[in-house]
C-alpha cells in the first residue's frame, strides 16, 4: 500500500500535499481527517493517467469556471465525496450541471476519477485538498450554484464535536459563494449531528429554510452503500436543505 502511494506522489507530487499550513492562523473548522488509503492497481492508474485531465491542482488563485469546464453550466461543489458513487450517478444524470468534488481521502479519489474516465464524467473535476482552503483561495463569491454534504462525519462525542465539518464560519463561507437562490443541502444519518446543522444554518442570516425544518429527499440523490447499512440499522436519515436568499 505505502509502495503504491509513494509511487504516485513521486510521478505527482501535488497530491501528496492536501492543505497550506500558516502557524499563525488558527483554523475554525478541519474539513478532513486523512485516514489511510489500499490502492489497488486500477486506482494507481487512473491517477496517473487520468489526473491531469480531471483533476485540479490547488493554486491560491480563483478558478474560472468556464476555463475548468468548457462550459457555462451551473457549478455545484461537492465536500467530501467519499468513494464517490454518489457523486458519478448524479454527475451522469444531471448532465447540466458541472461538479467539483473535493475529497482527501485517496482511494476514493482515485475511484471517482476512475469513474470520469471510464463512464465518462466530462461535467466532474476533482481536487484532493482541505475544501475550506480551496473555498477560501480558489472559489469566487457568488459563482456556485449549490453545495452537496453527504454523510459527513458525525463526530458524535460531545468533547468533539467542535471537529465538525457543518459550523457557522464554514456555512457563512458558502453562503458566500452561493448565487442567489443557491442551496446547501446536506444528509446524515445522526440525527442530533441533523438538529445542529438545521440550528446552523437558521443562525446565517443569508440562508432560508424553504421547509421550516428538515427536508424531503431529492429524487435524484441516490441511497449509497453507507446509507444503505445505516437504513438496516433503523439508522433516520435526515436531509437538511437550505437556499441563500
Amino acid at each position: 500500500m505505502r509502495e503504491r502511494q509513494a509511487d504516485v506522489f513521486a510521478d505527482i507530487p501535488e497530491l501528496e500535499r492536501v492543505e497550506e499550513r500558516d502557524g499563525a492562523q488558527r483554523r475554525e473548522v478541519k474539513s478532513y481527517v486523512l485516514r489511510g488509503s489500499h490502492l489497488h492497481a486500477f486506482q494507481v492508474d487512473a491517477l496517473k493517467n487520468f489526473y491531469p485531465e480531471y483533476g485540479i491542482p490547488f493554486r491560491p488563485e480563483p478558478l474560472d469556471w468556464t476555463t475548468v469546464f468548457g462550459n457555462d453550466n451551473p457549478v455545484v461543489v461537492e465536500i467530501g465525496f467519499g468513494m464517490g458513487d454518489s457523486t458519478a450517478r448524479i454527475a451522469k444524470d444531471r448532465p447540466q450541471y458541472n461538479y467539483l468534488g473535493i475529497e482527501v481521502f485517496l482511494a476514493g479519489f482515485a475511484k471517482l476519477l476512475h469513474a470520469c474516465a471510464t463512464m465518462p464524467l466530462p461535467n466532474v473535476r476533482l481536487m484532493r485538498f482541505d475544501a475550506v482552503q480551496v473555498l477560501r483561495s480558489m472559489v469566487p463569491d457568488g459563482s456556485v450554484a449549490g453545495f452537496h454534504i453527504f454523510f459527513p462525519d458525525p463526530w458524535p462525542k460531545k468533547r468533539h464535536h467542535k471537529r465538525r465539518l457543518v459550523q457557522v464560519p464554514l456555512a457563512e463561507m458558502m453562503c458566500s459563494k452561493l448565487v442567489e437562490g443557491g442551496y446547501v443541502y446536506c444528509v446524515t444519518d445522526w440525527k442530533e449531528y441533523a438538529d445542529h446543522m438545521l440550528q446552523v444554518f437558521d443562525s446565517v442570516p443569508g440562508f432560508r429554510n424553504p421547509y421550516a425544518g428538515f427536508a424531503p429527499a431529492r429524487p435524484w440523490r441516490p441511497t449509497t452503500k453507507f446509507e444503505q447499512k445505516g437504513l438496516a440499522k433503523s439508522y433516520e436519515i435526515s436531509e437538511v436543505w437550505v437556499e441563500k436568499r
